[in-house]
């Protein structure tokens, strides 16, 4: 077998920028998908419930009554009706058309004049959970700030001795696009960067174009450092593109290290470029390529990277899954670099386990991949 070549190397990689310059598939890959991605995250996809349907039985027809029912009509937070018709909040529940209902009840006011314990029931729709934990957390939020201006003008609260502060860090204002956005290019990038290589090089195994290579002299891995570099400089420029449009465009902070940033990316689009080489190497069929692409890279990383949903909160056995995908730190990294900063002993350990995979993957790919034609 002949030695490494550096200018076969040169050469090689000069045949492969030619190809994805005429090839408009690459730039839609790169380019037009992220951005598409990147817009789809920011619009589609939000954890936030601005304005909440709720109704509001006002069976105590007292100015407290009143008052605390004003309160929930004039908070941003909610889009309230107020009704002394019970039945009727509750089939507007059951129908869907509000998320639930607030019962101020008959003796509220005087009770509350009595200092006593006043009951308000909060009943919100279980069949949206999230929206549901909005609900209850978001009224009893009216009830306390209701509970406190109260206090200030006529004193028919109790003065509590005891007042707490709450804070929020790393995201103050609690916008779930801070988080999501970040979290998104770890999965785009995951499925650009396994698209790339799984369905350009399945192209060329179609094409008859792969044969041709083979029969060179280059060695196989040339061949694989050929084919990846090319596609890890796009994938470079692709995530610059989608950092870029993330804090200019959507105004998402960044406290972190560019430096950072780039390294992380690097070791990710190391693994999922080999994980796209591997598909198309056992594939070297686009159609088969993609949806090998989808269901080893996408998916994944939409489900088990933590981008959306918590993994402390999965099965163990899925738990162990995730510590086999590299989306799983790189999705911890990025959370990490733009809301929190540069923190070393959180990334360390997420960097060399992305560097370890892609390590992994590419010595398998240089494995399964021959230069004998079956």
């Amino acid at each position: 077998m002949s030695s490494f070549s550096g200018k076969r190397l040169s050469s090689f990689m000069k045949k492969e920028f030619f190809q994805i310059i005429r090839d408009p598939s690459s730039y839609l890959i790169a380019i037009f998908l992220p951005l598409m991605m990147i817009f789809l995250f920011a619009y589609g996809v939000s954890l936030d419930a601005n304005i909440i349907r709720i109704g509001i039985v006002l069976e105590d027809m007292s100015p407290p009554a009143r008052s605390i029912a004003a309160a929930f009509k004039n908070t941003r937070y909610f889009q309230a009706e107020i009704s002394e018709n019970r039945e009727k909040i509750e089939n507007d529940l059951a129908a869907a058309l509000i998320r639930g209902f607030i019962v101020i009840p008959q003796d509220f006011s005087k009770k509350l004049l009595a200092h006593e314990t006043a009951t308000i029931q909060i009943i919100a729709d279980g069949s949206e959970t999230n929206t549901a934990s909005f609900v209850e957390n978001y009224a009893q939020g009216v009830i306390q700030s209701w509970l406190v201006d109260q206090d200030k003008i006529s004193g028919i609260t109790p003065h509590s001795t005891i007042t707490t502060q709450s804070r929020v860090w790393f995201n103050p204002e609690l916008r779930s696009r801070d988080v999501l956005l970040p979290g998104s290019l770890a999965v785009t990038m995951a499925l650009i960067g396994t698209l790339l290589t799984a369905l350009v090089v399945a192209r060329e195994w179609e094409r008859g174009t792969m044969e041709a290579i083979l029969a060179t002299p280059i060695r196989i891995d040339e061949l694989i450092i050929g084919k990846l570099l090319p596609y890890f400089m796009l994938g470079m420029c692709s995530m610059a593109i989608c950092v870029f449009i993330t804090v200019i465009g959507f105004s998402v902070p960044f406290h972190g290290s560019l430096w950072i940033m780039a390294l992380s990316t690097a070791l990710f689009l190391l693994a999922a470029l080999g994980q796209g080489l591997l598909i198309s190497t056992l594939a070297k069929n686009q159609f088969v390529a993609s949806q090998a692409a989808i269901n080893a890279a996408f998916l994944p990383a939409y489900m088990l990277s933590g981008f959306l949903y918590e993994i402390d909160s999965m099965p163990w056995p899925i738990r162990m899954i995730t510590h086999l995908l590299p989306a799983r730190y790189f999705v911890s990294i990025i959370k990490t670099n733009f809301l929190t900063g540069v923190v070393w002993s959180q990334m360390l350990p997420n960097l060399l386990a992305m560097l370890v995979l892609g390590a992994l993957l590419l010595f398998i790919v240089a494995k399964k991949t021959k230069r004998q034609l079956d």
